[in-house]
């Protein structure tokens, strides 16, 4: 089978090269293991194309674990992110080598990295909610990293999980919008419900098409709706916060919003598209 009969969002192979776990489902003139790595940036740009003006179709968080097949002499790797399968092009210099897992997971919308533990000092770096650490050791407020200090209130340990979505997609309004996101810093429709979802350990595919195909089971169109129903468009996705209230990264918002559901399905209507399906977690 050749990899344009795949879905190429989730498929580690082009025309030259694929990685070797799908040798029996693509043909290609060659293939490879890969190494995995760890992201080490906040936030990594995955990019259809292996240059810094390519469409953005994801982004990699600190922490996150990819494999790379190949990286070339300009500094890209092409590389699938192991939680959701997605492939693209990352920066190389936001990679390093697999060494230790992470033990706790930024669950404030942000947070500093300061190199000492004193909040005075000038932080390091922003890390994005969902951000994966190794924590080392404590320090009065801190828990201690490889590469700084953390307040250890905006952390929790990577196996804990949130117990709704709702909530946690909630506290991302007025986020901007950001095609491809899926960090605090800004994020789209579909990067808000997989975040969403998994912070509740609820794993979660990366666009909308995948998420209505994957998750829930089908709820009728005309409601009621409950917390957490899942409403999909045409490349577009919102999350009932309740029966006549919706939560969603939005492009004419230009943000995460909270929007009466009468008069959200009116607009969207009257822009070309009608509600389409409504998936029941």
């Amino acid at each position: 089978m050749s990899a344009a009969a795949l879905d190429p969002r989730i498929t580690p192979a082009r025309p030259d090269l694929a990685w070797e776990g799908v040798r029996d489902q693509v043909a290609a003139p060659r293939y490879v293991a890969g190494e995995l790595r760890r992201v080490t940036a906040p936030v990594a740009p995955l990019r259809r194309h292996p240059a810094g003006d390519a469409p953005l179709d994801s982004e990699a968080l600190l922490g996150e674990s990819v494999r790379v097949l190949e990286e070339d002499a300009e500094g890209w790797a092409w590389a699938q992110l192991l939680a959701d399968g997605y492939v693209g092009y990352l920066p190389a210099e936001a990679l390093a080598p697999l060494a230790g897992a992470p033990t706790h997971k930024v669950v404030a919308l942000r947070t500093f990295l300061f190199p000492g533990p004193d909040i005075k000092l000038p932080p390091i770096a922003a890390l994005p909610f969902g951000a994966r650490v190794s924590v080392n050791g404590e320090r009065e407020r801190f828990l201690v990293t490889g590469e700084g200090f953390l307040f250890s209130g905006h952390l929790a340990p990577i196996n804990r999980s949130e117990t709704d979505p709702v909530a946690v997609a909630a506290r991302f309004v007025g986020t901007p919008y950001l095609w491809g996101g899926r960090s605090s810093l800004g994020l789209d429709c579909s990067g808000l419900v997989q975040t969403a979802l998994n912070a509740c350990g609820i794993a979660a595919p990366r666009d909308s098409d995948m998420q209505e195909r994957a998750l829930g089971a089908p709820a009728a169109l005309d409601g009621p709706f409950r917390r957490g129903d899942l409403l999909f468009w045409p490349g577009h996705v919102a999350i009932a916060e309740a029966p006549d209230t919706l939560l969603h990264a939005n492009a004419f918002h230009m943000a995460v919003a909270r929007e009466p559901l009468g008069p959200a399905l009116e607009r969207i209507a009257a822009a070309g598209s009608a509600l389409m399906s409504v998936r029941r977690l």
